[in-house]
């Protein structure tokens, strides 16, 4: 039964928009059963991607309202689901997944062995022709790469990002919290993940990070620059965080860089430019680059188009002003969903999983649970 229900639960994530596929070696299986107890498991089987009231998932799971509501507040507690709270109305639970998602919520309660797994399963998870059509996360430049006088988006501008939101969080990195208890540690600054609005408040709420206030998410941004870290924030214009990545930790560059061809993979609306004539071949552009786009020849800087994915972090320190970050072709540029509900039925359409009909039969379910819940 328990081995029946987690082989249930690993088709219900995998039917999620980020997916959670099948293995030869089964280690999605050994992941889940280490994170899910069968309760557990089956109860996840009734959410969806629709917040929705403990009466609703109760009835759903044929459950009482009060054990329900405590079984998924102690889920959401585990970060196995993502809780909504508010002072206005009941908490609402909703089915996380499991990147960018449930491995996420884990930052704080890793150990080798679920690495181990987790790096096992990394090449069954990301899919880099998918992602090359809808990735969970795009690049924006560092703000001292940006030339003021052209065209820069609101959404393609970190510093604008940050200012639209109302609440802030910031966690630990994952990818350089992993690298660390592996003894790999790269010594880049550790506290770096900037989370907003209601994904903050379940930051917070779980012990997953720390609230701050706009002021220390900008400065974490102005360090990321310092520290040689890109930025990749969700891919919507409305977003929910932003990662500050390193191309020695983060498991999204590190399977960028190992393709051929980084700048076909990800989403950003910039690449650099370099001016060899005043280019004096101080290698500092060398050092910064995350994805081995840049090199010295003959005293000077060559930079490989190909690798380069426009984070600009080789703009903002260049002395000389030699490299320059320029917008691509229009036809070049992915296009950018306008929020996450956007962004996550893109992804699903991509993978066959979920198209616009079947989420709006999901509403629509919803909405006829919710009133046969409230008779």
């Amino acid at each position: 039964m328990a081995k029946d229900i987690y082989q249930k639960l690993a088709r219900h994530l995998d039917n999620l928009p980020g997916g959670f596929p099948a293995t030869q070696s089964g280690v999605e299986l050994r992941i889940i059963r280490r994170l899910f107890t069968p309760e557990e498991a089956e109860l996840a089987l009734h959410l969806t991607l629709i917040p929705e009231e403990p009466g609703v998932i109760a009835r759903r799971a044929k459950l009482g309202i009060e054990e329900a509501a405590h079984r998924l507040d102690e889920m959401a507690g585990k970060g196995l689901i993502f809780r909504l709270q508010s002072a206005e109305r009941p908490s609402r639970y909703m089915a996380s997944q499991y990147v960018i998602g449930i491995w996420e919520y884990h930052v704080n309660d890793l150990d080798p062995e679920f690495i181990r797994d987790m790096h096992e399963y990394l090449p069954d998870l990301f899919d880099m022709e998918t992602w090359k059509k809808t990735p969970q996360l795009r690049t924006v430049p560092v703000r001292k790469s940006i030339d003021t006088t052209r065209e820069v988006l609101t959404y393609e501008n970190a510093e604008e990002l940050v200012d639209a939101q109302k609440r802030f969080a910031v966690a630990p990195c994952i990818c350089r919290r992993e690298a660390e208890i592996m003894g790999n540690a790269c010594g880049k600054p550790l506290e770096t993940c900037l989370v907003f609005g209601a994904a903050a408040d379940y930051y917070v709420r779980n012990g997953l990070g720390r609230e701050i206030g706009k002021q220390e998410a900008l400065d974490i941004l102005k360090m990321a620059d310092e520290a040689g870290l890109v930025l990749q924030p969700s891919n919507a214009q409305k977003i929910v965080n932003i990662c500050c990545c390193c191309g020695c930790c983060c498991q999204v560059l590190k399977s960028i860089k190992r393709h051929p061809r980084p700048a076909t993979l990800v989403s950003t609306p910039f690449v650099a430019s370099l001016d060899t004539d005043t280019c004096k071949g101080c290698g500092k552009c060398v050092e910064r680059c995350q994805m081995e786009a840049l090199r010295i020849e003959d005293d000077k800087a060559v930079l490989d188009m190909d690798r380069c994915i426009g984070c600009g972090l080789c703009v903002s320190t260049c002395p000389t002003g030699s490299l320059t970050l320029v917008r691509k072709p229009d036809a070049e540029q992915k296009e950018v969903p306008r929020n996450m509900t956007e962004a996550f039925l893109n992804l699903a359409r991509e993978r066959g999983k979920l198209g616009t009909l079947s989420l709006a039969k999901m509403q629509l379910k919803s909405k006829l649970d919710r009133r046969l819940a409230a008779k």
